[in-house]
């Protein structure tokens, strides 16, 4: 095994292991729009300062795929997870998932990417087309994108490739012709893929993901959680533990943010899930 691989494994370890001289320990589930070694990367160094600042300890979990991410939150495997708006709605009605805080940002909109050298420069372009996309209930990468090329006309055939990350290499693969992310993640890109990379779209914007907390917690304990995340965007140190997530900070959540989305009468993950 190279250090490199060696170093990575080491750092999984590290945060799946609750954290010595913590009160508590609880998973934190994060849906895998991107792979889980550069997720662990991501998030493992705020889930600390968030387990040091709260008195809780936070261990890191996701799931291979955001289908398997969406099978175990709706069992409620994770006591805290962050989890794309469509997932909120669905899983505050069951397990019971209740948002503590989202981003502190202008919100979430999808987007679809397309090769810097490729003839596409409107959604019309891509009729007729095969597109990548994460997931069927990817909120943004899927959903929202996928109902903007309907409204607009615009047909084209569907591939689900796992991962935002996915879409994004697949695209600058020359593998799909274009297909659906967010910012965040298209952002958080490696500069060489970036490159290779640029939104021809961006549907409408709606409140961004949230962290959110399973009814089996103390109340107390996601009190704890929920301060500590409150409050990290405002010293020099937590704002450079939040940039690589591309989050500026946190702020409360109130659960009717997200009523514009319950609006929509989605099913996509009904109908994946069989319910």
């Amino acid at each position: 095994m190279s250090f490199r691989n060696a170093s990575l494994v080491g750092l999984l370890l590290l945060l799946l292991a609750p954290l010595s001289g913590a009160e508590e320990s609880h998973s934190f589930g994060v849906v895998p729009q991107q792979a889980v070694t550069k997720l662990a990367q991501e998030w493992g160094p705020m889930l600390a300062k968030l387990s040091a600042a709260s008195g809780v300890s936070l261990k890191f979990s996701t799931a291979p795929d955001i289908p398997t991410f969406e099978l175990r939150a709706r069992q409620g495997e994770y006591d805290f997870a962050y989890m794309n708006p469509y997932h909120y709605v669905v899983f505050h009605e069951r397990p019971g998932y209740n948002a503590l805080v989202h981003a502190r940002d202008a919100g979430l909109h999808g987007i679809i990417v397309t090769r810097r050298d490729s003839p596409f420069l409107s959604l019309r372009d891509l009729a007729g087309q095969t597109l990548a996309f994460p997931s069927p209930a990817a909120f943004a990468a899927s959903i929202l994108t996928r109902a903007e090329l309907q409204e607009n006309g615009v047909p084209v055939s569907v591939r689900y490739v796992g991962s935002h990350d996915s879409v994004y290499l697949g695209v600058a693969r020359g593998l799909y012709p274009a297909g659906g992310g967010v910012n965040r993640t298209f952002k958080a890109l490696p500069p060489e893929t970036a490159a290779e990379l640029r939104v021809i779209w961006r549907t409408q914007t709606y409140t961004s993901h949230p962290i959110a907390v399973h009814p089996r917690v103390p109340a107390a304990v996601a009190a704890r959680v929920k301060r500590a995340l409150e409050t990290m965007g405002d010293t020099e140190e937590g704002r450079a533990l939040l940039q690589p997530l591309q989050v500026e900070g946190w702020i409360a959540a109130r659960d009717t943010e997200w009523d514009s989305i319950r609006k929509l009468g989605l099913d996509a993950l009904e109908e994946e899930s069989g319910h």
